[in-house]
């Protein structure tokens, strides 16, 4: 470990210097002849050596490196990704083993104050630089020399207020190639040995990529870092009534008289672009002289400004989800008279609306 220790601070990252080329590939065979010539009274003559051979040894190098910089995040954020590259800068083919470090010692990072949760390391399986559900590789398999592949930390933001920064490292180990079928085994380096004539030794040529690690040890690692920029969005809840039929007039023309059906509305609203508000949760207290009409909760209907012209879909009063996969669920405490909605996410791209009905006493 030599020098100062790598810094992220907001908008930096660590990383390594790039090595030159591979070289000639590791196990390579180089065979060699010499000549003489010479004269014996007047006539050339030649003579030819055996042949002097050696193979090319293994001189194991990687790169680590960030891909773009920190992540924006929101408190409470799933699967925000964190991108790095890995480049094998060995005269082989090899297997790289993947890891995470988070916060090695507190403070060491100007900032980190909170951890991350639920990591996962993959590697990115298109080339597209991408994070998808198809990544799903936990090491890099089979990287020729000189070639770069982008891996992914993927991690969920804690629920918490105070948090501000949380660095992760992405840790790579040079490993055995050869094998398509399986992780190769970590290299052990032969570099303090004698040569071993016919046989591929092994010698660690990496840098000391920053702090935590060595020079010439197969490691090589970069630190980025998850910032929560964003702690608060602008939210708006837009709230209407809507008499839609009353016992005398019915649907034509109703009135708010005594019996009449009233549809409250609420339409609920984020102008905060790129940043959810999670966790929505909608109360509203039953008014007095109101009954409230049973299982009349809808969410999903059709708003214009700042009223409800379709209904949604329903929700049961004892509570349920709207639809497979959108996690909305809506109830009422008919103790309280109190009707209640969560949403688990609204975006700046769709607003979300939500009605029920009462009857004038």
């Amino acid at each position: 470990m030599a020098g100062t220790a790598a810094v992220v601070s907001f908008g930096t990252a660590s990383a390594q210097t790039a090595p030159p080329p591979a070289g000639t590939t590791a196990g390579t065979t180089i065979t060699n002849t010499a000549l003489a010539s010479y004269t014996v009274n007047g006539v050339e003559q030649t003579a030819e050596s055996n042949a002097a051979s050696f193979v090319v040894d293994l001189k194991a190098n990687l790169t680590v490196a960030p891909l773009a910089g920190n992540t924006p995040v929101a408190i409470g954020e799933a699967d925000a990704v964190l991108k790095f590259t890995v480049t094998n800068n060995t005269n082989g083919t090899q297997d790289f083993i993947l890891s995470s470090v988070q916060s090695l010692i507190g403070g060491i990072f100007t900032g980190d104050n909170f951890d991350v949760g639920n990591i996962r390391i993959v590697v990115d399986s298109d080339g597209n630089n991408t994070y998808t559900s198809a990544d799903t590789a936990t090491y890099i398999n089979e990287l020729p020399a000189d070639q770069t592949r982008t891996v992914f930390i993927v991690a969920n933001v804690p629920a918490d207020q105070q948090a501000a920064l949380a660095t992760v490292t992405l840790v790579a180990q040079i490993a055995a190639g050869g094998d398509a079928t399986q992780q190769g085994d970590a290299l052990v380096s032969n570099g303090l040995a004698a040569n071993r004539d016919g046989v591929v030794d092994v010698v660690f040529a990496d840098n000391d990529s920053g702090f935590g690690d060595l020079a010439f040890n197969g490691y090589g690692r970069s630190t980025l870092a998850y910032e929560i920029t964003t702690r608060n969005v602008e939210l708006s809840i837009a709230k209407s009534s809507t008499v839609i039929s009353d016992p005398v007039n019915d649907i034509g023309f109703p009135k708010a008289i005594p019996g009449a059906i009233v549809r409250y509305c609420l339409i609920v609203r984020n102008a905060t672009t790129l940043t959810p508000a999670r966790n929505v949760n909608l109360t509203d207290l039953i008014p007095a002289n109101t009954t409230y009409e049973a299982n009349s909760i809808t969410v999903g209907g059709i708003g214009l400004g700042n009223e409800c012209v379709l209904d949604g879909l329903p929700l049961s009063d004892a509570g349920g989800t709207v639809l497979p996969l959108s996690g909305i669920t809506g109830s009422y405490d008919a103790t309280a008279r109190k009707v209640s909605v969560t949403i688990p996410t609204v975006t700046s791209l769709l607003p979300v609306a939500a009605s029920f009905r009462v009857k004038i006493n």
